[in-house]
């Protein structure tokens, strides 16, 4: 059975990065399905991580006229159900989805197009899932700290995106 230990948290974030990867490799091993280990990582991530109020995934789905990004497993309030990416993509995950390059906004009130699912995020970290070429989705990370997420966090969920991709199946 897996137990979650709370990395130190320290001024050395590498070091936590590394230690939550371990965790998620120990979590995720023996279990390649998908919707499994994004349930896993989103839960992991809101529960190590400080000063979150919401880590969760969108998982891209086409549309008739283009494509759009479906809540999938997460952790925190209620959230938007559908948010488009093509043809027009519309807020930080959209963005990510679209550019297929992380997004790491300090103040989300100054980010052009923001959708306010949880009027309490004020920074957010949005990752896509780029596995074989496609945008499979994105992972979603809010705070309530304008600012909270700096280019070391970026660097460690980016790892960990990383580990989740190749360690779990790809959705058809």
């Amino acid at each position: 059975m897996f137990q979650a230990a709370a990395p130190a948290l320290s001024t050395d974030k590498a070091t936590f990065y590394r230690d939550l990867d371990t965790q998620l490799r120990g979590l995720l091993t023996d279990e390649r399905d998908w919707i499994a280990n994004a349930s896993n990582l989103s839960s992991l991530l809101y529960l190590m991580m400080p000063d979150l109020n919401w880590a969760g995934f969108y998982f891209t789905r086409p549309t008739q006229t283009g494509s759009e990004l479906v809540l999938g497993p997460f952790q925190g309030k209620p959230a938007c159900v559908r948010i488009p990416v093509a043809p027009v993509a519309r807020g930080v995950c959209g963005a990510a989805a679209s550019q297929r390059v992380t997004q790491r906004v300090h103040d989300v009130h100054d980010f052009p197009g923001h959708i306010a699912c949880d009027s309490a995020s004020n920074s957010e970290l949005v990752v896509p899932l780029v596995k074989e070429g496609r945008v499979l989705g994105v992972l979603d990370l809010d705070s309530p700290n304008v600012g909270r997420f700096d280019a070391d966090d970026q660097a460690g969920v980016e790892r960990l995106v990383a580990t989740f991709l190749a360690m779990s199946d790809t959705p058809r």
